[in-house]
């Protein structure tokens, strides 16, 4: 199977069709809100594009290797009578390494407040909630009319519906397609920043599974249970897609988009990379 060639084909439609997601979003001149309907327009095309980013990524990180630092021994907690004392503003005995310790975690912690911070595209994809409960929503037009039985009650009219054209915020949609920008700008990196991913995932694994056989001396509690992500790809259909395979020959509905076949041979590279890892 022919991974690289694919890859970059993929690639190439997913900064052509970044490029007019953006084009659609400049539409509003620089607004912080977008008309609903151009909103909903970006956000269709731009869910799948980041699923087939992401897919794209897991396959061109397929024979990776990194080495991951040493892990660095957890530094002992102060003392908690400690703590709440120094939190409640009594005075506690300090030595001048303490003065300077706590001086400098405050700068420390100053300039991660004061640093902007920027959203990466997420490497696994979100999962569905099982105890979601889908509430059946009835329109604000759909209430009863009947407001009261007495005739002299004043009338009180119904809301008007939701206009294509009503503002809105566009914050949250602008910085995702800022950070599919950045993913696609940078595919090497991108998928060094995977195999990392990858690699402490498993040394984490690794961890578990040793200091469960040791009884929990050393390693983890025994009653510590920890939600881990053993796959980045969730079950079923990919996010935002259509199609539930990839197959070339097939004749396609017409509700069926280029991105939705994009995103079908993506998936169907990024199961053939975890599947069948490269160990030469």
């Amino acid at each position: 199977m022919e991974v690289s060639p694919a890859i970059d084909k993929n690639w190439e439609a997913l900064k052509r069709l970044l490029a007019m997601l953006v084009g659609m979003a400049e539409m509003a001149g620089g607004a912080p809100t977008l008309p609903r309907h151009l909103h909903r327009a970006i956000l269709k095309l731009l869910r799948p594009a980041e699923s087939a980013a992401r897919r794209l990524i897991i396959a061109a990180a397929r024979g990776l290797v990194v080495a991951l630092p040493p892990v660095r021994p957890r530094k002992p907690k102060p003392g908690t009578n400690e703590a709440v004392l120094r939190s409640l503003g009594i005075a506690v005995t300090m030595s001048h390494a303490d003065f300077a310790r706590a001086e400098a975690a405050r700068k420390a912690a100053a300039l991660r407040a004061a640093r902007p911070r920027t959203q990466n595209l997420s490497l696994v994809d979100p999962l569905k909630n099982p105890f979601r409960v889908r509430r059946r929503h009835v329109a604000a037009r759909s209430v009863p009319r009947i407001m009261s039985l007495d005739d002299s009650a004043p009338y009180h009219p119904l809301p008007p519906p939701p206009s294509p054209d009503d503002p809105v915020d566009a914050a949250r949609l602008g910085q995702r397609l800022e950070a599919l920008g950045r993913a696609l700008d940078d595919l090497p990196g991108q998928a060094n920043r995977f195999a990392r991913w990858k690699a402490r995932r498993d040394a984490a694994v690794t961890r578990e599974k040793q200091g469960s056989g040791a009884g929990g001396q050393g390693g983890q509690d025994r009653g510590a249970v920890r939600f881990r992500r053993l796959s980045p790809l969730r079950r079923g259909r990919p996010p935002g897609g259509r199609l539930s395979r990839y197959d070339p020959t097939a004749i396609h509905p017409r509700n069926i988009r280029e991105i939705d076949e994009i995103l079908a041979h993506a998936h169907a590279l990024a199961v053939y990379a975890l599947e069948t890892p490269d160990t030469s």
